[in-house]
């Protein structure tokens, strides 16, 4: 499955996700739970919730108790995204677990899925401010500056998908090797973060 293939999967969630634009409705995943492709919608959808939650809790007259319910749930879902982050390298590490690397093969600042993880970001933009751009009201100045930002979301895009794919065909080729360092998040954790472990005392 190359790159575009990926995003394609994104922008049909968002789009599933946007017909009834319920932070709480399932994410209608039309995949089996024992594919990529699965994981990929799932993902996608938890990156479009959370978008939608953060939209949420930006009023500056937002409830406190309702914002601090939001901001637990980004926590969660924040623990989800990254989770899935590793179950999507975690299937790039069962395919390249046969290659044979060349002498000095070279580490990549990021896994594949944190690549993959930026596109799925990249892909909620470009359809929001594909909204933007055609919004009922907004001033002329509005609609030129949304859509030279769309048109530069398009061209990162481009890029973004031809560097993965580029990063994969190095890894297969073993001229890098893919290396993955887990989470240390420490916040999650009542061993690690000294709130919640002075609490126990």
């Amino acid at each position: 499955m190359n790159t575009k293939d990926i995003f394609d999967i994104f922008d049909s969630q968002i789009i599933e996700y946007h017909k009834t634009d319920n932070i709480d409705e399932p994410s209608h995943n039309p995949y089996s739970n024992d594919t990529f492709e699965y994981l990929l919608w799932e993902k996608s959808h938890i990156d479009t919730v959370q978008w939608h939650l953060e939209d949420l809790i930006r009023p500056d007259d937002i409830d406190p108790v309702e914002a601090l319910k939001l901001k637990r749930r980004i926590d969660k879902s924040n623990q989800n995204r990254t989770d899935l982050v590793e179950r999507i390298d975690d299937y790039y590490l069962s395919q390249l677990q046969h290659v044979t690397t060349i002498p000095n093969a070279k580490i990549n600042t990021e896994t594949p899925a944190w690549a993959i993880d930026r596109l799925s970001i990249l892909a909620l933009k470009i359809y929001h401010f594909g909204i933007e751009t055609n919004r009922k009201g907004a001033s002329a100045e509005h609609y030129a500056k949304c859509q030279a930002k769309y048109n530069i979301l398009l061209t990162q895009k481009a890029d973004l998908l031809q560097a993965i794919d580029d990063l994969l065909e190095e890894l297969r080729s073993g001229k890098k090797v893919m290396k993955v360092y887990r989470q240390m998040k420490m916040y999650n954790d009542p061993s690690l973060n000294p709130m919640l472990y002075k609490k126990e005392k």
